[in-house]
């Protein structure tokens, strides 16, 4: 018989301690941020895939972007114990004491930049930084001031293919603007339906979020109609700006199309279900996008 080991409570302590420490992070946002930085980086590449280079970027991307999720947690802890999504994050539950978010968070940050600095390139560094300054310091504080909050984030949110871009080439050109364009148009509409399903939460909190001050959602509805229907001939550049061929013009422009229907069934029936359809679905639209992109390189 095989003998199972039992873990002792200092092991499940340090099991569970660890588990927060990933929570502060956010890692589902992260991992986001790291695959639209894996994606700017391999459409930009010239020559050979520089696979240590792309590992480093990938990696001071995770730490650049864990360390706003821990700053954001800590900015927003109060507010989070009256969010029951939220009010069971390590911070607001009591299983880390503030400081250690904070040192985390900033520890987390400073040295993902300087890792950025010095393994990759000043410019992706840079651009690491920006994101760090206008997450925190812009977005955070306009949540409660402002439903202009959510356009504010979608810059921060845009940047992560930029970074890419910039780890690969060591430069911009306009094609990293439309790949910036392609994930701040993409946002709006994802973020708005999560917004719109946790409306009543983010009221709770004290949130100006547009979907808390337009209770009947036709504004809501409205703005997730604008920004998904000039997603759609944005996420197309990429043909026009030749880093990608017609297999993934014409599957962006059917993903497009069927992120408009799903934007067009929220605006009319309003329901939570069709804001849940509409979210899950701009994951896949956004993770087959650049699946598209990079295997229709130019």
């Amino acid at each position: 018989m095989t003998e199972t080991k039992t873990l002792q409570p200092d092991e499940v302590r340090k099991m569970t301690r660890f588990g927060d420490y990933v929570e502060l992070t956010k890692p589902r946002l992260t991992l986001l941020s790291v695959l639209t930085t894996l994606a700017g980086f391999y459409v930009a590449r010239q020559g050979p895939l520089d696979v240590m280079l792309l590992v480093h970027t990938l990696i001071g991307t995770f730490m650049v972007g864990g360390g706003c999720g821990a700053l954001n947690m800590y900015v927003e802890r109060e507010h989070d114990t009256l969010m029951r999504r939220t009010m069971t994050r390590p911070l607001p539950s009591g299983k880390l004491p503030p400081m250690e978010a904070l040192a985390f968070g900033l520890l987390l940050t400073i040295g993902g930049t300087i890792y950025l600095w010095l393994i990759v390139n000043p410019l992706t560094a840079m651009l690491g930084a920006v994101t760090v300054v206008s997450y925190i310091l812009f977005y955070t504080p306009m949540k409660r001031l402002s439903t202009l909050n959510t356009v504010v984030g979608g810059i921060p949110g845009a940047l992560p293919p930029v970074m890419g871009w910039a780890a690969a080439r060591g430069s911009l050109s306009p094609e990293a603007g439309v790949l910036f364009a392609i994930l701040f148009f993409w946002q709006m509409p994802h973020f708005l339906a999560l917004a719109w399903m946790y409306r009543q939460d983010y009221a709770r909190a004290g949130y100006k979020m547009l979907t808390v001050v337009d209770p009947e959602g036709g504004s809501t509805s409205r703005q997730i109609l604008l920004y998904t229907a000039a997603l759609l001939p944005v996420s197309l550049l990429p043909k026009i700006f030749l880093f990608s061929g017609s297999i993934y013009f014409f599957g962006a422009l059917g993903l497009g199309v069927i992120f408009l229907g799903f934007g067009l069934m929220l605006a009319i029936s309003r329901k939570n279900k069709h804001a849940r359809y509409l979210f899950y679905y701009s994951l896949f639209y956004l993770t087959a996008l650049l699946l598209l992109m990079a295997l229709d390189r130019g």
